[in-house]
């Protein structure tokens, strides 16, 4: 059966955000089975009904076969950080496209790993870049009109009434916490930064100063081999946003400097403020299922096996059209 005709498992399905990736892979694809997983098969029900064409089913994360040994699906993408690399194991066993979002840079070895001991089973995604790409393909779009980079530097603000569900605080608590330092470039060489060494101000983009430390989600991966950047860093401020301050509700904030050479030689910079009304969930919602649009082949031919970021399966342009498409604003200045 064509990958495209089984139903795409969305472990955690039933999540504020895999509802919202549901949701939007059930707009844009109408005849796309889909099928919810997750520990509370209630909720899971509930969300398939939602969402129509959609079946629920639960999913233990402790056993080898997620409970679903006779389960066949066209693609897997996973909401939840799966410590136990179950998940993984039965994408590769299976030999179906798999797709994870919530992996910090420090703990990419256990997946690296796994899937060097089986490199040509499905084609994996590490898809761990902030809100699953909103901030790293703005960058790489407008990173494409410099010759040269001399300094990449990404802040985002994230509303602490924005945290979602406990997955996602858990996910918070995880990475804010057990990383042991933060990935930075610095003079073309990896630094790792404490989180005293960290400590930074995020300007919003209403001209606020925020308290906020670096970070290293996979976009500093991404970039450090896209652009070759001189100088990489990504800040990250937790509190409260632009339009909560305005008396609005919360909105998720991404600013984006870059200074290089541009192809005619001259000196050049360029300020990007992105801001999603909505907060985090539209976007990360949007990474998730447009990575699973390229796994899947559902715009072009489906990749081979492999490991993969996203910037190698999906076109910078594209990504940033979809993240106007659904309302996210752009300013920018050069």
């Amino acid at each position: 059966m064509p990958q495209t005709q089984r139903p795409v498992l969305l472990i955690g399905g039933s999540g504020i955000v895999g509802l919202e990736a549901a949701r939007e892979l059930r707009r844009r694809y109408p005849d796309l089975s889909i099928t919810i997983g997750g520990r509370d098969i209630g909720r899971a029900q509930k969300a398939a009904a939602e969402i129509g064409n959609a079946t629920a089913t639960a999913v233990d994360l402790s056993r080898s076969d997620l409970g679903l040994a006779h389960a066949t699906f066209g693609a897997i993408a996973i909401f939840v950080k799966d410590q136990t690399l179950n998940s993984l194991r039965y994408a590769l066993d299976h030999k179906i496209p798999y797709i994870d979002i919530s992996t910090g840079a420090f703990e990419i070895g256990p997946e690296a790993a796994l899937f060097i001991h089986h490199p040509d089973r499905a084609p994996v995604l590490l898809a761990s870049q902030w809100l699953a790409g909103a901030a790293v393909f703005p960058t790489l779009q407008a990173a494409s009109r410099y010759e040269s980079i001399t300094s990449i530097r990404i802040g985002a603000v994230f509303d602490e009434q924005d945290m979602g569900g406990p997955a996602a605080a858990a996910d918070y608590d995880r990475l804010t916490s057990a990383a042991p330092a933060s990935l930075t470039v610095h003079q073309g060489k990896d630094l790792w930064l404490t989180a005293e060494q960290g400590r930074t101000t995020v300007t919003s983009v209403d001209g606020v100063p925020l308290d906020a430390r670096a970070y290293s989600p996979f976009d500093v991966l991404s970039l450090r081999a896209a652009t070759n950047a001189e100088s990489i860093r990504f800040d990250f401020a937790y509190g409260q946003s632009a339009s909560r301050r305005r008396g609005e509700s919360y909105s998720t904030e991404i600013i984006i400097d870059i200074a290089g050479r541009a192809k005619d030689g001259t000196e050049t910079s360029s300020h990007i403020e992105i801001v999603h009304p909505r907060g985090q969930a539209p976007l990360t919602a949007l990474g998730v299922v447009l990575g699973l649009e390229a796994l899947l082949g559902l715009r072009a031919n489906a990749p081979a096996a492999g490991l993969y970021l996203p910037e190698l399966l999906i076109d910078p342009s594209y990504f940033v059209g979809e993240m106007m498409a659904i309302g996210t604003r752009f300013d920018v200045a050069r």
